[in-house]
């Protein structure tokens, strides 16, 4: 498989990783939209959030979970941030694994 994320995960490729365990991992984005900009990745290969199954639900509530850890670490839980999924290139997905945006440490616009 040729996915980044598959590679980090792996290590195969270097990142630097905020967060693991035996579920998901936190980088940061490349290309940050926000001061604090991680990304929460599952370690299991799911292509987009339409590709979600029902017994995946606990996995998808683990990002989110991590997510707002991580939020408290950086210290953006309070004033606040956002969580965002992309779906599909509609939805500016670039990188087909699924994964969580957290974003923070300046005020944000709501998308939508």
């Amino acid at each position: 498989m040729n996915c980044i994320f598959c590679k980090i995960i792996n290590k195969e490729l270097e990142a630097k990783i905020y967060y693991e365990d035996a579920h998901c991992l936190a980088i940061n984005d490349i290309h940050p939209k926000a001061p604090v900009h991680l990304l929460i990745i599952p370690k299991q290969h799911i292509a987009t959030l339409n590709d979600l199954k029902g017994d995946e639900t606990l996995l998808a509530g683990r990002l989110i979970q991590v997510a707002k850890q991580m939020a408290t670490k950086m210290e953006i839980a309070q004033p606040g941030y956002q969580l965002v999924i992309n779906c599909n290139e509609g939805g500016g997905q670039v990188i087909y694994h699924l994964h969580l945006h957290l974003l923070g440490g300046k005020r944000l616009h709501l998308a939508g």
